[in-house]
């Protein structure tokens, strides 16, 4: 490692990777520092009983050729070497109740997402047709998210509330549960959660949708090669502590090892809260340090990781997002010891283009990080490997029979077809990928409040700037244009996009 680069990037997370590349192709000097033993933050894949499993990215939209995602990847060097199965054109996405024999598919294509859905609400076609014009309506007021350079967010469609303008389109009940049904993509809170959060992540979703064959580290994989051919380099196991102030500009960075990397510019992919103090509270002003240190977290989650005895559970190419009931589709973060899982989200891993028999499953549900406090000064890396102790074994395992007797309602037999079972709580969340409190999705975002949510990705230090979920959009998608966002603040936005166009052709 050098003492002196052009762009030091903390963190190696989507925004810090694809930051990386987007510089580097630009010749500057770059370097990506990362703690821990794996690249790629919620990228991250993890390996139990030889089958792999994702941390974070369980299915990726907008991948189609001439799509966003596509022509950003394909700009990036990427998007040949992707392994990739697209789910069920019919239904990507399977909404469902447990006081409900039906079960409600969200297609792949505007045309086709009314049909199938249709065939339960006849009456309802003209409605749907007028929820999937708003989608698209407020999907193209993102100028970054449809690639052009050009253009301001209008105040008017951040203000939107996404139950309030979901309920808006019909007065059937059920309707509404199921085009929400899917708002565990972003936490959903009914008097919070903005309708562009729900639009900007659904629409690339029915655009297209796609796994990731043998996880999505294959992405991570795949930027790290494109970032050595433009010349950047990258280190794990090199924590940094400390961003060092000069005269408003950062001059370097101290590692936990007692060395030091300097820098013209620098990137901080690591979570906002977090960057601000390691910068130090006196270098901003106090209005502005404290209200990002009082944003408030999205919940965490709780997980399930399944490995099936083989030939014992058929392959599902779609996701489940179940609920106990209708009613809880906006109410499920607000779960006691009793009612806990009111919903959760079901995904399989995908490890060939044809299968017949699942491997592997995974099952989400949130936890709020209250639930895991006894343990809170527990850390746990690949790095620095402790253990929590016995008690939290304990309650990993209470939490999981009691998930699975949920599970087992609407999957009958699955019990029988598991070999192991294996856990995740927000800590593993905190720890592995660096969330505040470890957050799914950064910080909550307010329909009633947009601007005091919103983060800059530019901050009053003249050479740090900011990248990752919590600064923009969470997800493959959002990550990646806020990365794009960050760099055009260095290298100019239309110069940025022009390029980002011509190339992805």
């Amino acid at each position: 490692m050098k003492k002196q680069y052009d762009v030091v990037i903390v963190g190696s997370g989507l925004g810090g990777l694809v930051s990386s590349i987007i510089l580097a192709k630009e010749g500057y000097s770059v370097c990506v520092l990362e703690k821990n033993n794996q690249y790629g933050g919620n990228l991250q894949t993890f390996v139990r009983d030889k089958t792999i499993f994702d941390t974070g990215i369980h299915y990726i939209g907008g991948l189609e050729k001439g799509q966003n995602l596509y022509q950003y990847f394909k700009y990036l060097g990427i998007i040949d070497h992707l392994n990739l199965k697209k789910l069920d054109e019919d239904c990507f996405d399977m909404i469902s109740f447990e006081n409900d024999p039906n079960e409600y598919p969200h297609a792949q294509g505007y045309e086709n997402f009314v049909n199938q859905l249709a065939v339960f609400f006849p009456e309802e076609k003209e409605n749907l047709y007028n929820y999937c014009e708003k989608l698209k309506t407020v999907c193209d007021a993102f100028p970054l998210y449809n690639l052009n350079w050009e253009g301001k967010y209008d105040p008017e469609i951040l203000e939107l509330n996404a139950k309030e303008t979901i309920n808006a389109f019909t007065e059937n009940e059920k309707l509404k549960a199921v085009l929400a049904g899917s708002n565990f993509l972003y936490a959903g809170i009914p008097d919070k959660s903005p309708f562009y959060v729900h639009a900007l992540s659904v629409n690339s979703y029915i655009q297209s949708s796609w796994r990731c064959i043998n996880g999505g580290s294959q992405i991570t994989k795949q930027l790290l090669k494109q970032l050595k051919k433009y010349g950047g380099e990258f280190y794990k196991y090199k924590e940094v502590t400390r961003f060092n102030v000069e005269e408003n500009k950062v001059v370097s960075v101290d590692l936990k090892n007692g060395t030091q990397v300097s820098g013209s510019i620098f990137i901080s992919n690591i979570e906002p809260k977090t960057t601000l103090k390691m910068a130090g509270s006196e270098n901003f002003r106090k209005a502005f340090f404290n209200r990002i240190q009082d944003l408030e977290d999205v919940i965490s989650a709780f997980s399930l990781y399944i490995v099936f005895e083989p030939e014992s559970f058929k392959y599902i190419n779609h996701n489940f997002y179940h609920f106990k009931k209708s009613d809880d589709v906006w109410t499920a973060q607000e779960y006691d010891e009793s009612s806990w899982p009111k919903s959760y989200m079901a995904s399989m891993n995908a490890s060939k283009k044809e299968e017949i028999w699942a491997e592997g499953m995974t099952f989400l549900t949130y936890m709020k990080y209250k639930d895991v406090e006894p343990w809170a000064d527990t850390f746990n890396t690949t790095a620095e490997e402790n253990d929590r102790g016995e008690s939290y074994e304990d309650f990993k395992n209470r939490k999981a029979a009691k998930f699975l007797e949920e599970i087992e309602i609407k999957f009958p037999g699955i019990r029988d077809c598991i070999k192991s079972i294996h856990t995740s709580t927000p800590l593993s969340y905190r720890d592995y990928i660096g969330g505040h409190n470890g957050n799914m999705y950064g910080y909550v975002k307010d329909s009633n409040n947009p601007m005091k949510t919103m983060i800059p990705v530019k901050t009053k230090l003249e050479n740090l700037y900011l990248t990752g979920q919590s600064t923009n959009m969470h997800g493959v998608l959002g990550v990646t244009i806020g990365a794009v966002n960050t760099c055009s603040e260095i290298v100019g936005k239309e110069y940025l996009l022009t390029k980002i166009n011509t190339e992805s052709e």
